[in-house]
């Protein structure tokens, strides 16, 4: 525990204070290679490498000789040399122009040797840089816009906009509550998008040493500070926050389709104790009408909490158990952290370090360090033969019919020693290339999990994996999801999680999620029940709870609460086609599935500081209750018009309005003009071929406000890799509207997956009356004669609602007359 000694005037707080550095220039030399550019300074010197035509890699050094040949590259996914461009360059008295990206030109003085982007009119495409040299030291300046937001930065705590936050890119295991002023969590991404009025940028700087980001210390500028390795930046041009993405994501990749039960509800403790346990609670929520798809298990189920063993006497079959589970739709992930505990019978251990795959000390003794079994040793995931070995130890999971993983203590996190984690003159491997552990620390977390995301791919035979992280750097979307961490059953912690996975979403993770209901500490049942109504609509949707605390199941709190989880539940496996069309997105763009208003309304001045409401992909505006007895709330809508999904309620949007919503309540609105495919609820994820499909359009608003819309549904077996290969069916859903006419219909794009389709309807919502003709096609007189015809209309005057049976084809279109 901290206490007032810590800011005692004598102390550590008191003797910091910044180190001297200077800017690179004055320009002494220029000299060009094929697809590279050094520009050497008095006190350091710039290469600059085009990457693809909108991003521009710039990288610092103190020395020139520092930055000849090829450089190193940590981040998940960076292009090939071949993908940059010949720059050529021009000079004038006090500039150098560069070349190298479409219309783009980077303009360096040669007084200090700052720079700018510009495009072909001379406009800059991102703010003024500046590198710093010091005694072991780099440094970059940017400058910040009056009234700009700094977006990005990954898993961070505080609001959205970090512009006055300090953030230190430290892979941290942290107990300890997370609070707004902790520098550093379990993920570091370091890449920071400057935004203002619409305009974007991002720079992301690959290092996987300490990082510092300033944005506090000086009003108008950022500073960005590293202890290791060279300062390796890469400014991604917009202009919109989009676009910045997208760019973003080609550097440092996309997530793969996970599978559909992934998506699905999972149910996680510290610890279910036993194999009975364990099947008792699936037979509940199955009892309950609950529907789950995964049940965790922490460590307590291993032997001696050995990793890749099963405890004998808690776990007597575990392939029967899991094979029991699946049959009910379940599946089972169980935890895998990277200490391997130190005993001369564990072949595991015997096995690693035969073969030299554990990591080591300067001096080639392994490095040893506590964690749950014990004194333990860790893979050098930096070697491709340690990774591909411990990608192998997961077949005894796979033989048993298991296909997700959970990766935790990955940081690493290494039990009573100073530094919490491996020494840091550790000297991993890094592929022939050794690099110290404090230089490379970030990067562990990341490469565990594409170790194992690797190695399951190979054993599971072209079933899709699952691996979720606590830990992970830039391109950690490639191999896992992601969750918070060890947050706490407090209403601040669930508001946390807003901003905190609308940034991991401008950081290029997509999948990403928190415990629901809290991890440490003990919810209750109103905060349970506010937490899932918020948790449904994150990407990862899992509840957890730590070793001790109250359990947390949907159940455990009462039939109000219960109800209220199973309601909300059943709502997100009823909007399992919307959301998979998103994952799909998210797959081929790099857009995230949970947003940011700004990201959508970039233009709005209102969304750029929304912390505690936020958008799933386009149509869905989410605006939870985080705070305990309260039942009111205000709520910004964007513009356009919004529909209360409960009530039905119109809204005009470009203001703000206050929301009444009691405990089975959360805010959630519908943008007008959106197309909202659902399927029927269920208790597990089957396929993700929708057999009962009904695709909503909400109507932009009684006024007959004239647009168009489209939505692709996206369908395949949700399960396996074959969508690679073409077997998977794309249906584009359109929608014309004017005050007079709607044409409603359908086309397929792609079709490679045969499935059955039992029911396919068209459901107009809030249509103000009845309309006058419907394409042709027949009326009935009552929803169950639509029901036993072939195709037709009906006209619920009570709901609003023109509900369309549809006849399935490859094409489909109809013309309503209002």
């Amino acid at each position: 525990m901290l206490t007032s000694e810590m800011i005692r005037p004598d102390g550590e707080l008191a003797r910091r204070s910044d180190r001297e550095v200077e800017h690179f220039g004055p320009a002494r030399a220029v000299v060009s290679e094929s697809g590279w550019t050094i520009i050497e300074g008095r006190h350091g010197s710039l290469r600059v490498q085009w990457i693809y035509e909108d991003i521009v890699r710039i990288t610092g050094a103190a020395s020139a000789e520092a930055l000849a040949g090829t450089l190193p590259v940590y981040a998940a996914l960076l292009p090939d040399e071949s993908c940059s461009n010949r720059i050529s360059i021009e000079e004038t008295e006090d500039r150098i122009l560069l070349h190298g990206g479409g219309n783009w030109t980077l303009q360096v003085n040669k007084s200090d040797l700052s720079f700018v982007l510009t495009d072909a009119a001379g406009h800059p495409a991102m703010n003024l840089h500046r590198y710093y040299s010091g005694e072991g030291h780099l440094q970059c300046r940017g400058e910040m816009t009056p009234g700009a937001q700094i977006y990005g930065l990954g898993e961070t705590t505080g609001y959205l906009d970090k512009r006055g936050e300090r953030y230190t890119m430290w892979n941290s295991d942290v107990y300890s509550p997370h609070v707004a002023d902790m520098e550093s969590l379990y993920q570091s991404i370091p890449v920071l998008i400057h935004h203002h009025l619409g305009k974007a940028y991002a720079l992301f700087v690959d290092n996987p040493g300490q990082i510092q980001f300033d944005m506090r210390k000086e009003r108008d500028k950022y500073r960005i500070d590293l202890e290791t390795g060279l300062l390796d930046g890469y400014f991604v041009a917009g202009p919109a926050l989009k676009d910045v993405v997208q760019r973003y994501t080609l550097l440092t990749g996309r997530m793969e389709l996970p599978p559909l039960w992934a998506i699905g509800y999972q149910q996680s403790r510290y610890s279910y104790m036993t194999q009975q346990e364990v099947l008792e609670l699936a037979r509940t929520f199955r009892a309950k009408g609950i529907p789950c798809d995964a049940i965790y298990l922490d460590i307590h189920y291993m032997e001696d909490f050995k990793v890749f063993t099963f405890d004998p006497v808690r776990f007597p079959d575990p392939k029967g158990m899991i094979a029991e589970l699946k049959e009910m739709g379940i599946r089972v992930v169980p935890i895998v952290d990277p200490g391997v505990k130190m005993d001369a019978r564990f072949p595991v251990y015997v096995e690693g370090l035969e073969k030299g795959y554990f990591c080591r000390k300067e001096d080639g003794s392994v490095f040893q360090g506590e964690v749950w079994p014990g004194i333990s040793v860790f893979p050098d995931f930096s070697d491709p033969e340690a990774a591909k070995w411990w990608g192998e130890q997961h077949r005894v999971y796979a033989e048993m019919g298991i296909a997700g993983i959970w990766n935790d203590m990955n940081e690493p996190s290494v039990f009573a020693c100073e530094t919490h984690t491996m020494d840091l003159d550790v000297l991993h491997q890094n592929d022939g290339r050794p690099i110290s552990h404090e230089a490379w620390h970030n990067m562990y977390g990341l490469a565990m999990s594409k170790a194992t995301h690797e190695g399951m791919k190979r054993l599971l035979s072209g079933e899709r994996p699952f691996v979720l992280t606590r830990s992970g750097y830039a391109g950690i979307q490639r191999f896992a999801a992601v969750w918070t961490g060890d947050n706490r059953s407090y209403w601040e912690h669930m508001a946390m999680f807003m901003p905190m996975g609308m940034n991991l979403g401008f950081s290029g993770v997509a999948f990403c999620g928190s415990d629901i209901g809290g991890f440490e500490h003990s919810t209750s049942g109103e905060l349970l029940a506010r937490w899932m109504q918020m948790g449904v609509f994150s990407p990862l949707c899992r509840n957890h709870s730590a070793y001790k605390t109250l359990y947390q199941e949907p159940w455990r709190f009462g039939s109000e609460v219960e109800e209220i989880c199973r309601k909300y539940i059943r709502l997100r496996y009823r909007l399992l086609p919307y959301l998979y069309a998103y994952f799909r997105e998210a797959s081929l763009t790099g857009l995230p599935i949970m947003r940011s208003l700004a990201l959508e309304y970039p233009e709005d001045r209102e969304t750029y500081q929304l912390s505690d409401q936020f958008l799933l992909g386009q149509d869905f505006l989410i605006a939870p209750i985080y705070r305990p007895s309260t039942a009111h709330r205000a709520v910004y809508l964007p513009e356009g018009n919004w529909y209360d999904y409960w009530t039905g309620e119109r809204h005009e949007g470009g203001k703000h309005i206050l929301v009444h919503a009691p405990l089975d309540t959360l805010p959630l609105f519908v943008r007008g003009g959106a197309i909202v495919p659902e399927t029927v609820e269920a208790q597990h994820t089957a396929t993700a071929g929708w057999q009962n499909l009904t695709l909503y359009y909400y109507v932009r608003g009684d006024d007959g406000e004239p647009g168009s819309s489209e939505f692709t549904l996206y369908e395949d077996d949700g399960a396996s890799d074959r969508y690679k290969q073409g077997e998977y069916n794309e249906l584009r859903c359109f929608a014309e509207e004017t005050k007079i006419s709607l044409r409603l219909g359908y086309e397929e794009l792609h079709r490679g997956y045969d499935h059955p389709r039992e029911n396919l309807r068209f459901v107009v919502k809030h249509l103000p009356r009845e309309p006058q003709d419907v394409g042709g096609l027949q009326r009935y007189e009552s929803l169950e004669a639509l029901e036993d015809g072939v195709a037709g209309w009906w006209y619920d005057h009570e709901r609003r609602e023109l509900i369309l049976k549809i006849h399935e084809a490859q094409r489909w279109e109809c013309a309503i007359v209002k």
